[in-house]
């Protein structure tokens, strides 16, 4: 097995374990048993678990940042609609069997703050997330995009977290949110 599929193997295992049970639940054992890999390619690709976990938070976000902006632009034209597909297709994923959240708020809370490496991608992740919904509010009729995408973000990472931890059903969440977006957009708008 080369390094190339070995990685692929391991990330692909790290996501299976991680995301549904949490990172210190866990061991590198486990992950490399899942992945088929023997202990010193691990090794040899991940020095430490938090090069793994980063590593897969890494690849998660790409994954996900491509989901929502491949929906995006399926699913709206309109300014305005292609800031609200971002609320409609969160609403698809936390309808998805195994959702628990936000992976990397997760492991923000997890281990976010003892590991450098795990803290950098969680906080790129975030980053660039902001910057798509600048992208998106930059097209839209306001004075304000960066207050307008600054607004967007939190009502979108407020209906993660709600979605991860409130008992009701979580694509009602998600409309909660697309009707608050609405009406932020509303109240945004110079047209």
């Amino acid at each position: 097995m080369d390094l190339i599929d070995a990685n692929q193997r391991l990330l692909a295992a790290a996501e299976r374990l991680y995301y549904p049970r949490g990172i210190h639940a866990v061991g590198m054992d486990e992950v490399r048993a899942e992945a088929g890999v023997s202990l010193k390619r691990l090794y040899q690709l991940y020095p430490s678990k938090e090069h793994l976990v980063a590593a897969y938070l890494d690849a998660r976000d790409e994954r996900w940042r491509a989901r929502l902006r491949t929906h995006v632009e399926r699913h709206a034209v309109d300014p305005g609609e292609r800031l609200l597909a971002v609320f409609d297709w969160l609403g698809l994923w936390f309808a998805e069997p195994g959702f628990r959240g936000c992976a990397f708020v997760n492991a923000f809370g997890e281990i976010g703050g003892d590991a450098p490496l795990v803290l950098a991608v969680v906080q790129r992740h975030k980053v660039l997330f902001r910057e798509y919904l600048l992208d998106l509010a930059r097209a839209y009729p306001t004075p304000d995009p960066e207050a307008l995408a600054d607004e967007l973000l939190l009502l979108a990472e407020g209906a993660m977290s709600a979605a991860a931890v409130l008992p009701e059903p979580r694509p009602d969440v998600a409309a909660r949110a697309r009707r608050a977006a609405s009406a932020l957009l509303a109240a945004a708008s110079v047209g």
